[in-house]
């Protein structure tokens, strides 16, 4: 498996990953168009400002998303996501392994962030099965209902 730039193709994959307002404001947070069409959703991924990735598999098929960026001193993870069909599978470890370890370099960091929301316990226990652990934002929380935790 490995990280590469994500394309039209696999952007529209991506919308089609969530069927309803909820299941995309859990990803993207309170701040994307629903609904959304190929422009808005692209504009609202922030993708020429963001390091963006597809997570495929050795014959390309699209398993995961995940962007980062510089955010406090820490690699920042954001809008993590893996396909529908291949959740439970272990391959947010990965996504988040292969994303962390590219933008800690690029980023020239030595640790990771992200945000949560407290209701998405699913993905708070793998984060923290991974050794994220909560901590405290050194600002103003920017999200609602979110907790941060590093790694």
């Amino acid at each position: 498996m490995r990280l590469v730039k994500v394309t039209s193709d696999q952007l529209n994959e991506l919308m089609g990953w969530f069927n309803s307002e909820a299941e995309l404001r859990i990803w993207s947070g309170p701040f994307f168009n629903y609904p959304f069409d190929t422009q808005s959703f692209k504009n609202d991924l922030n993708l020429d400002a963001l390091n963006s990735f597809a997570l495929v598999n050795d014959e390309g098929q699209m398993l995961g998303f995940g962007q980062y960026y510089l955010r406090e001193g820490r690699c920042h993870l954001g809008r993590l996501v893996i396909a529908p069909s291949e959740r439970g599978k272990g391959l947010a470890k990965v996504l988040i392994n292969l994303l962390g370890e590219q933008g800690k370099q690029q980023l020239q960091c030595d640790s990771l962030s992200l945000f949560v929301y407290t209701h998405n316990t699913l993905a708070k226990t793998a984060y923290e099965k991974m050794g994220f652990i909560q901590t405290q934002y050194p600002a103003d929380m920017p999200l609602d209902g979110c907790i941060y935790m590093t790694c």
